[in-house]
């Protein structure tokens, strides 16, 4: 498993066992973290970080990550202040980029944005986000959590719930699932299935259970996880639609009383309305823990990867 100069592009470009490596080293990153370990793993070294969209958690724990392991961050979240706003492409920022830094990060609203940006790119790229496509890193920090929070993965079963046609998160996670032999049942609002010919690929590849339902309640009762994402609003061109589904898709205390007593709640977040506010203060929801295992993962894919 060499990652040296390893681009992130989709969870699909990863066996099994490179991704228990990160988990595994992700792990030594936590717990050096709790000792308060100095590390200056990558000291003199520069993370570039493109954000073509608005991020908060991933660019920040990318950040966080890279000044716990010594190294230094530059880069944008604002295009309209920088030279894209005066029509520069893609390629020629990644090219302009690449010249300052050792690794970069890019998240941009177009579909194979990060792989055209590996592509041109002679330094690592990693994927924070391209449209509705694939998030890999918030994969790999999901399933560490679970790891984390549950023991394992395998024969666990775990609930889906929310947008799964535009959430890039819930496309990477559940071809990982299925990689890792959990029981997926996929609940979304008529229209908004997780895209047919991702189901049909991890039913052949991995010989998954797959349970699809349009109700929340019948699809969370038996979970172990239940993994819920927002209506991507944005992704919409029927503004009111969207606003129309949010309403009426979400999770309630009342549903939650009738699951598992030891189920646990993750969200990739921000979350808007399909969590009801109270659940947060709840021992089943564990998003906000989740958040902070974002550290430990991407110190340990940085690692990885930066030459």
């Amino acid at each position: 498993m060499k990652f040296k100069g390893k681009d992130i592009i989709s969870i699909r470009d990863f066996t099994k066992e490179e991704i228990e490596k990160i988990l595994d080293e992700a792990e030594k990153m936590e717990a050096a973290l709790a000792k308060n370990t100095n590390l200056e793993l990558l000291k003199g070294k520069i993370l570039a970080t493109l954000f073509f969209e608005p991020s908060t958690r991933t660019r920040l724990s990318f950040a966080t990550a890279m000044q716990k392991l010594g190294g230094n961050v530059i880069g944008f979240d604002n295009v309209e202040a920088t030279s894209i706003a005066k029509g520069e492409s893609l390629i020629d920022t990644v090219r302009t980029a690449e010249k300052y830094c050792d690794l970069i990060v890019i998240r941009h609203p177009k579909e194979g944005s990060a792989r055209l940006a590996a592509e041109i790119s002679e330094k690592p790229v990693i994927n924070a986000g391209d449209g509705a496509n694939q998030h890999p890193t918030q994969t790999l920090l999901d399933l560490y959590t679970i790891r984390k929070l549950k023991g394992r993965i395998e024969g666990l079963n775990v609930a889906l719930v929310g947008d799964l046609k535009y959430g890039r998160v819930m496309k990477s996670l559940a071809y990982a699932l299925a990689m890792f032999k959990a029981n997926l049942t996929l609940v979304s609002p008529l229209g908004l299935e997780l895209p047919e010919e991702i189901t049909k690929e991890i039913i052949e590849k991995f010989d998954a259970e797959i349970i699809q339902t349009d109700n929340i309640f019948s699809g969370i009762k038996n979970a172990d996880v239940i993994y819920v994402c927002r209506i991507q609003k944005e992704r919409f061109e029927d503004v009111y639609e969207a606003e129309k589904l949010q309403k009426s898709f979400k999770i309630t205390s009342q549903m939650l009383e009738k699951t598992k007593e030891d189920v646990i709640i993750l969200h990739a977040l921000p979350k808007t309305v399909e969590i009801e506010p109270s659940i947060d203060k709840t021992k089943k929801a564990k998003y906000f823990e989740q958040v902070y295992y974002g550290i430990p993962v991407r110190m340990a894919i940085i690692n990885l990867v930066c030459p």
